[in-house]
């Protein structure tokens, strides 16, 4: 008990003389925007992964990949990504109800690091206002649903030193086989039938 107490004691007193104004080496480190050498690697990454997840406490939390050169950067503070059509529509659901989205990049190859984005979400669907201003940053393609618009309130980098090594091969053509064999007409009921309501019940954009 007495240890315990000492041990409390010093962790205690250093907390209160250390000096905050001097550089520290911590695994963690937090910004308020994106700054050109988080854009860099950014940039160099040939997928990330996209978090969301409902207020519901017996919600389903959503996780998924994204490649296909999807991702922007529109200012230090604000990026989108191009999202094409898949089995579900989790993210653009989770966003309606609460806003709430976080991405996340990692080195595969080269040092290790590990980069997320924090921040709140919306949905721009074909039609929209935003929609002309917006799709100009990326190359569409038959399979686009939607552009998921992202202000970033905090950005974190961490060691990434558990992260293994990968090679990039290239990237895959299923999407477009796929939306090409479906056709415009077969791509609209699909959308209707599978991307209007998340796991959980939630309305999505496209609702």
């Amino acid at each position: 008990m007495a240890i315990a107490f000492k041990s409390i004691f010093y962790i205690t007193a250093e907390l209160i003389n250390f000096d905050y104004t001097k550089p520290v080496r911590i695994m963690a480190k937090f910004f308020e925007n994106i700054e050109d050498r988080h854009a860099e690697f950014i940039e160099k990454q040939h997928m990330f992964f996209v978090a969301s997840a409902p207020l519901r406490a017996d919600g389903h939390v959503n996780l998924s990949p994204k490649g296909s050169d999807s991702f922007r950067i529109l200012s230090p503070n604000k990026v989108a990504y191009m999202d094409i059509i898949g089995s579900g529509n989790e993210t653009s659901a989770h966003l309606l109800e609460n806003g709430r989205i976080t991405f996340m990049f990692c080195a595969f190859d080269g040092p290790p690091n590990i980069l997320r984005l924090y921040g709140h979400g919306y949905t721009i669907l074909p039609g929209d206002a935003e929609w002309d201003e917006l799709s100009i940053h990326f190359k569409l393609v038959l399979a686009t649903r939607q552009i998921i618009v992202v202000d970033v309130d905090m950005v974190q980098t961490s060691c990434g030193f558990s992260v293994p090594y990968y090679s990039y091969e290239g990237e895959r053509d299923h999407a477009e086989k796929w939306a090409l064999n479906k056709g415009e007409d077969g791509l609209e009921s699909y959308k209707a039938e599978k991307n209007r309501v998340s796991l959980d019940g939630l309305p999505t954009a496209m609702f």
